[in-house]
């Protein structure tokens, strides 16, 4: 039914029915993610001021002590306000339809259903959209209004989708510098490119991070249709592919399975959450499910 949503109906519409089913999504993010994130960390350095007797001697900033020759100690603000930043993959790989949806398709619902869950939150979103270049950027805001541009941007970028390539990298460098405070960061894409790594480090820093990893199954198997010339839709490599062939089909599910596993491993070590959600899921489930997981 979720689904239904994406086909022929207008924005007000789609927004209005978004609305319904993120509910219980905004929910779950107050009493999972957003209390662990606030948890310890509900405050926010603002400066120094002299040390006053009676001070925690545990809050001294020693480097700015040691220089200027007398106690200081820090000064924190609470931090009222969680931001929420969206990374959305609409590149080509993203785009190849697995029956009756594309990657882009769950993906694009995932990110409405989180758009529309934050202004039931009344938190900021923000948000980078791109395929081979970055398509669209924004700042988080809280309004309505901005609510509608993002999930009309969200729609639009499928009129370029014969466009080749993955800004990944740059999207992730992007948001970076598009954070305004402490965020939760989702980065929802196939990771079906390289050079990512390094670049998704910084957003670690202060934020919750969450990579949601869309698959289809052609990820798993192709279809036996016997030799055949295919194109890596990123990069235009050609290959001539036994994909009839036992041993290649093998070779294939492990190979992808592998690349899964070390995506896993790498944003695991770095305290990254994963999800992995397939063209055959449903997004608010999966999405509640990561929020359930995480209380």
């Amino acid at each position: 039914m979720a689904q239904k949503i994406f086909e022929d109906e207008s924005l007000i519409k789609k927004a209005s029915y978004l609305k319904l089913l993120a509910v219980n999504l905004a929910e779950g993010m107050k009493t999972g993610t957003f209390k662990s994130l606030y948890k310890g960390q509900g405050i926010e350095f603002s400066g120094v001021r002299d040390y006053n007797r009676g001070d925690d001697i545990r809050s001294i900033d020693w480097n700015v002590t040691a220089r200027m020759g007398k106690p200081f100690v820090k000064m924190f603000d609470e931090e009222r306000e969680l931001q929420i930043f969206i990374v959305l993959d609409g590149s080509f790989s993203m785009q190849l339809k697995d029956g009756k949806k594309t990657k882009y398709d769950v993906a694009k619902e995932a990110f409405a259903l989180l758009a529309v869950a934050g202004e039931i939150n009344s938190c900021p979103v923000g948000a980078i959209i791109f395929n081979d270049d970055i398509f669209f950027a924004s700042k988080s805001m809280l309004s309505k209004e901005h609510t509608m541009t993002l999930l009309k941007k969200m729609d639009s970028i499928e009129k370029f989708s014969e466009k080749k390539g993955s800004a990944l990298k740059n999207a992730l460098t992007g948001a970076q510098k598009m954070l305004q405070s402490r965020s939760m960061i989702f980065v929802i894409s196939d990771f079906r490119t390289g050079d990512w790594q390094k670049a998704i480090l910084p957003l670690t820093q202060h934020n919750d991070l969450i990579a949601i990893r869309v698959e289809s199954k052609f990820d798993k198997e192709l279809p036996a249709i016997g030799s055949v010339v295919f194109e890596d839709s990123e990069s235009d490599l050609k290959m001539e592919l036994p994909s009839s062939s036992n041993s290649f089909k093998k070779e294939w599910l492990e190979y992808n399975e592998a690349q899964k596993i070390l995506w896993k491993n790498y944003c695991t070590k770095h305290g990254i959450f994963t999800a992995v959600m397939n063209t055959d899921d449903n997004p608010l489930e999966v999405l509640n499910l990561i929020f359930g997981s995480r209380k």
